[in-house]
């Protein structure tokens, strides 16, 4: 069971995800998070860093799709300037985003990877649709209200899990 929040592989930020490691592995779709994995989760705007980032996979025909639980308007004003394709409420760990996305970018699963910040929603979320994850390193050190319940819950998966010698990176 708790192999389920066993990412597959564990970065710093996106900025370490390059288009041609992807290409590599055949992937030519990414479900991300958006909070505190792109950016902060109150920064509105993406980071001229960041553009160039999406930019760079559209180059490679890697097309993104943002899957968030936050709300419409967050989403969408973070979204719709940069032209990527987004679901809100996503509801996430629950499968039917996930679902979605893999839909719309009309790719197959084994061809996408989950990208985000959170043990809870992101990676077993991708995990249970059998979806390659990779965790990355939260962008800021403060969280929204149920971010920070999660946060605990994951602090003591990834203890355990170090004690069983499953991950072996650091924080």
């Amino acid at each position: 069971m708790l192999k389920l929040f066993l990412p597959d592989q564990h970065v710093k930020s996106v900025f370490e995800i390059k288009p041609e490691d992807l290409k590599e592995r055949g992937v030519k779709g990414i479900i991300t998070d958006l909070d505190n994995t792109l950016v902060e989760w109150d920064r509105p705007d993406a980071t001229p860093k960041l553009i160039e980032w999406f930019e760079n996979m559209q180059q490679h025909n890697i097309q993104v799709t943002i899957v968030s639980n936050n709300v419409e308007k967050r989403v969408r004003l973070f979204s719709d300037p940069l032209g990527i394709p987004f679901i809100y409420k996503a509801r996430k760990p629950m499968g039917r985003a996930f679902k979605k996305a893999i839909r719309n970018m009309d790719v197959n699963p084994n061809e996408i990877v989950v990208i985000g910040d959170q043990l809870m929603t992101d990676v077993l979320g991708g995990n249970r649709m059998k979806l390659y994850t990779i965790l990355v390193v939260p962008v800021a050190q403060t969280d929204g209200f149920f971010t920070k319940f999660n946060r605990q819950m994951e602090r003591r998966i990834l203890t355990w899990m170090k004690k069983k010698g499953m991950i072996n990176w650091e924080e």
